[in-house]
């Protein structure tokens, strides 16, 4: 039996600022689901608020250094140490904290990292939000990696009131007589609801309850759990939409690493920021498509560079799976051989 995935704080966390934790779909309820059933997929509303008052500064030695390639602000502390990035045109910030370890029986190495990842309510302008950040230094809500860790193998189950799943053991897809598992499980599908987008109305397929595929648990996670809006189809960059391929091109945010069609230069790699959007093309297949995405989890214990992802061949999410191909960016590996571009939402 596959044992349960491992999260150790090793001092007490920070997380997602209460007034940023955001349901991304228009809902009747604080849990991202409503009565009725129905979800709204383009109005995100917020399910918490800061209550209490933040300074307007940070604290005396703190400043912003500001870097490119790509722009962004870092926020160091008066011995130079960073403390927080913010990505212009992204609202994913990264902050550093206390250290913590992600761990999962199906991969080979761990994860310890100081990165906690959180969303801005609108992408950034160039402006650091000093209350913003006061508070997201200081409060104990779980961030988008912790998140992430709550569809794994093991997880427990999280139902709202009304009785709708909000988050659980997570597989990939029904089985099929062939002894695959088909793409097709988006985040409605994994709660058993009714989503609307642009006036037409999706019904969840009861054979992919409790599924998700590989771009439905981004979109679970960054949308339905942190608030980006979200789109079936592309629509410009405004919102993140259905498909691995349409996720790379079009989601909102910004390309730090772009597809040129062949395997990432080993030396690009230090562009990653925990968060990232991973998108991969198939090596075993000659159609040149983005047809695979995950979410950038930080270098584990072997010195390799891992991500977090929903597999077929695993049957949902996890950051390992390793004995059916290592989920590292890179060497010389499946996923690696297919590694193609990242996108900071």
């Amino acid at each position: 039996m596959p044992t349960r995935p491992t999260v150790v704080a090793l001092s007490l966390g920070l997380a997602v600022i209460a007034g940023l934790l955001l349901s991304g779909i228009h809902v009747s309820d604080p849990a991202g689901t409503s009565s009725g059933g129905v979800s709204e997929l383009l109005v995100p509303q917020p399910v918490a608020h800061v209550a209490a008052a933040q300074p307007d500064r940070w604290p005396e030695g703190w400043s912003v250094d500001r870097r490119t390639d790509p722009d962004r602000s870092v926020v160091v502390d008066e011995e130079g140490a960073e403390v927080a990035t913010f990505t212009d045109g992204a609202s994913t910030v990264v902050l550093v904290g206390p250290e913590r370890r992600f761990d999962e029986s199906t991969a080979e190495h761990g994860v310890t990292t100081d990165r906690w990842v959180r969303v801005l309510p609108e992408p950034f302008d160039g402006e650091v939000d000093a209350a913003w950040l006061a508070a997201a230094l200081d409060t104990d809500l779980p961030d988008v990696l912790e998140v992430l860790t709550r569809y794994w193998t093991g997880a427990p189950e999280q139902v709202a009131d009304d009785g709708v799943l909000i988050s659980a053991e997570a597989g990939y897809g029904p089985l099929q007589d062939d002894g695959s598992r088909p793409v097709g499980s988006d985040w409605h599908d994994f709660r058993g609801v009714e989503a609307a987008s642009k006036g037409r109305f999706h019904r969840a397929d009861e054979a992919r309850y409790r599924s998700l595929d590989c771009s439905g648990y981004v979109r679970e996670i960054y949308g339905v759990r942190f608030g980006l809006p979200l789109t079936r189809r592309p629509d410009g960059g405004a919102s993140l939409p259905r498909r691995a391929k349409h996720q790379a091109a079009t989601a909102p945010g910004v390309v730090p690493i772009a597809d040129t069609g062949e395997q990432l230069d080993p030396a690009r790699l230090d562009r990653l920021q925990a968060g990232d959007l991973v998108f991969f093309d198939a090596p075993s297949d000659d159609d040149r498509v983005i047809d695979h995405v995950g979410v950038y989890l930080g270098a584990d214990d072997g010195g390799h560079h891992r991500f977090v992802h929903s597999r077929r061949s695993v049957n949902g999410p996890t950051m390992g799976g390793d004995q059916h191909g290592t989920s590292v960016l890179d060497g010389d590996g499946f996923f690696a051989r297919g590694f193609r571009a990242t996108r900071r939402l």
